[in-house]
């Protein structure tokens, strides 16, 4: 009689369905390589049938294996949706709540973070900074600051506004090219040619197809501090703008939309809920106009 796998044999089998690579697998799940290894061939054992076939391009699941990892993905799921309701009743202002947003939205948004833990003591604020998705559905975050068009399918949340990206360049440049100046006439700072462009291409195409690019960039504050110092011109949110020594160029204003997001398992958590009306109440004015 075969064994049954249980959950902890079924992490080993999710990680390495997804990642393709014993190494890789062994980073997700913190262990090392040859871990992850021998836990595949012994429950293969246990089994009596074959997981994984080894091919030039990594590890590939057989249908046994891609079976039991769709399993594994559905018991997940439901693991993570218990986890989630039972957070969801927490009543109480207290614990932990963690936020991912970027370093631009928080440098911005820093005095709303800071009224929010002085209001809201008792929650300790963990605050991940990343340009890149995290998965609020595995719980890395409790709810992302983002701007994007719309929310994902799986997410639910609030439309804060439309944040206004003006093109702005610093006052001594601005006074060396021209302020009438057509804005191809101005040296440009762009995403690096290795990156996506952050979807701004189309914006870049519009406005200044053919301008000399000045310098490249992956961050927007190393941008911000390069078109403060005159190195070239590019948009700016204009709540951003607001606050430094610039000058808005031409009439366009690109905009994207600013959301604040979770999962439905969390949108009745006391500290989610707490966080979102009072961001919504503070951030929401600034997007006006």
């Amino acid at each position: 009689m075969h064994a049954v796998p249980n959950w902890d044999d079924l992490r080993y089998v999710l990680a390495l369905f997804r990642t393709g690579s014993l190494t890789a697998a062994a980073k997700e799940l913190d262990v090392v390589r040859t871990t992850v290894g021998r836990r595949i061939r012994a429950l293969e054992r246990s089994m009596g049938v074959g997981l994984f076939t080894e091919t030039p391009s990594g590890l590939v699941p057989t249908a046994a294996g891609e079976e039991l990892a769709r399993s594994a993905e559905t018991l997940e799921a439901e693991v993570l949706g218990v986890t989630a309701r039972l957070a969801g009743r927490d009543a109480e202002l207290l614990g932990t709540l963690r936020v991912s947003t970027t370093d631009f939205l928080f440098e911005c948004f820093a005095d709303v973070f800071a009224s929010f833990m002085e209001v809201h003591p008792g929650i300790e604020l963990s605050v991940l900074s990343t340009d890149e998705e995290v998965s609020l559905r595995r719980r890395e975050a409790d709810v992302a600051i983002r701007m994007r068009d719309t929310p994902p399918e799986a997410l639910i949340g609030r439309k804060l506004g439309d944040v206004a990206f003006p093109i702005y360049g610093a006052p001594s440049l601005v006074d060396r090219v021209g302020r009438d100046a057509p804005l191809h006439a101005f040296p440009w700072l762009r995403f690096d040619a290795r990156d996506d462009g952050r979807g701004l291409e189309p914006w870049y195409r519009k406005v200044a197809d053919g301008a000399p690019i000045a310098m490249g960039f992956d961050s927007y504050q190393v941008m911000r501090r390069a078109l403060v110092a005159g190195i070239g011109v590019h948009f700016l949110a204009r709540f951003d703008a607001e606050r430094l020594d610039v000058v808005p160029l031409g009439d366009e204003a690109p905009s994207r939309s600013l959301w604040t997001l979770t999962i439905p398992e969390l949108r009745t958590n006391s500290r989610v809920r707490a966080f979102l009306e009072h961001f919504d109440a503070a951030v929401r004015p600034r997007l006006k106009g």
